[in-house]
Formats: structure tokens, sequence, C-alpha cells
């Protein structure tokens, strides 16, 4: 009976969840399941007190982003234009690795977003936020060849998506991906990498550079700077190792 429910009997429950080897992720949701449950059941004067109310969630430990080198982003880059497919891909890496964007995002670009004179584009966010992200000549470079191009892609249709596929529709993320992984295979990188990769290692290298981190929100559309700074764990995290790496009292002997 809901009435009978324990603080206790809500512990064990946990306890039993951690013995059955779930992670700590899960157990957290099931929890916050539980949580929201209790409140239902008071808001709706079933119970008189919310047991669960007072139970603290666990502190979770935020896994790092994995992020390229600067020298592994070089080789991704480096593309050899020869077919517009070409031309798109290149445009398409430049544009996740200079501007941050997600993927969806990327994908949602019409050719009114772009401008090549203001060194701007226009993206949609999450909760239909729109921003104005700064562009580098690498991307504008990049930009204009693909738009020199992207008529041979359109098979006669008439359409503003900006980046298309080979029957001139707009290209879907499973395209993208695809597209991705064999560049990633030709050119000897970690086959895993993913467009959210890019977008850590434009965040991360912008941080290394010097990059004020509210800057960096405002680029990627975080709306709490907390979000961010995870940034700052992974710069500091490379401090640590450079350190370790070249300080010449930590040379072995």
């Amino acid at each position: 009976k809901i009435e009978e429910i324990q603080k206790d009997d809500i512990f064990n429950f946990l306890k039993y969840l951690k013995k059955k080897g779930l992670k700590p992720q899960s157990i957290a949701h099931y929890l916050t399941s539980i949580k929201n449950y209790h409140k239902f059941l008071l808001q709706n004067e079933y119970l008189e007190k919310d047991i669960a109310a007072s139970i603290e969630r666990p502190k979770l430990i935020k896994k790092l982003p994995n992020v390229l080198t600067v020298e592994e982003v070089d080789k991704l880059l480096d593309i050899d234009t020869i077919t517009p497919f070409d031309y798109r891909n290149k445009c398409m890496l430049e544009l996740l690795y200079g501007t941050g964007l997600r993927i969806s995002e990327l994908l949602s670009l019409t050719i009114n977003d772009i401008d090549t004179i203001n060194c701007t584009i226009r993206c949609i966010g999450k909760g239909n936020k729109e921003r104005i992200v700064p562009i580098n000549d690498y991307v504008i470079k990049a930009l204009n060849s693909y738009l020199e191009v992207r008529p041979l892609l359109l098979k006669n249709k008439t359409t503003k998506e900006l980046f298309l596929n080979s029957r001139g529709n707009k290209l879907s993320r499973e395209g993208f991906f695809k597209e991705l992984k064999k560049i990633l295979l030709k050119k000897g990188l970690n086959p895993n990498v993913s467009p959210h990769t890019l977008r850590h290692s434009f965040a991360t290298h912008l941080l290394e550079y010097g990059a004020d981190l509210r800057v960096i929100q405002e680029m990627l559309g975080h709306s709490d700077v907390s979000t961010t700074r995870i940034y700052t764990h992974i710069t500091n995290q490379k401090v640590a190792q450079d350190y370790e790496k070249y300080h010449p009292r930590n040379e072995e002997e």
C-alpha cells in the first residue's frame, strides 16, 4: 500500500539496483521516477507527506567528451575536392569544426542562412532559439567552393536546403554519418569520431587558445554556462598531462 512505503524501502530498492550491477545514471533515473511518483501522490492528496522529497539524488560524474587534437582535425579536413560530394563533405566538416554546430543544426541550414559578406551564419538551435555564429576564412572558402558546384546536385529541382544528397534532396543524418565514416577510415582516424566530437573539439580548442567561456557558451547555444564549463575540465586535464610530459623535473632517470 502506498501509505506504508517508508524511506528505508526506497533506500533498500536503490541498494538492490546497485547489487544488480546497474550504472549510477540508471539508478538516478529510477530515483527520479520514484520522486516524481511521490510528488504526484502528494499533489493529488493520496498521501499527506512526500517521504521521497528529502532523498538526495546521487552526484553523477560527468564523462568528459572526446576531442580531437588540432593535428587530427587538420588531417580530417584535408579533403581532395574532385567531385561535388567532396566539396559538400569538406564544407560540412569545416562548418562543424569552425562553428561548433550540432549535426541537426548543420543539416537544417538553408542557403538563406549563409552570409559570407558579414562572415556569419544563422541557425536554429534547441528550443527553436535562433543564434548568429561567426565563420572564419576557411569556412567561407569551403562554402563558396561548394555553392559553385551545388547546382550539380540539384537534379533540376528547386530547394533552399544547403546540403543535398545524390538525389537532390536534403541530406539526412544517416547520409552524413555514412560519409563521415568513409572519410575517417580513409584518413586512418578513429572511426567512432562523431559530429559532436567536432563540436567538442571546437569548444576545447577555443578555450585552449584563450577564448572567453561566455563567448563559447553563446556560440554553442548553451542556455546555461555550467554546461559549457565541462570544457574547462578538459583543458585543465591537458595542462596536467603537458606538465607531466614536458616539465624537466618529471623526466625519468
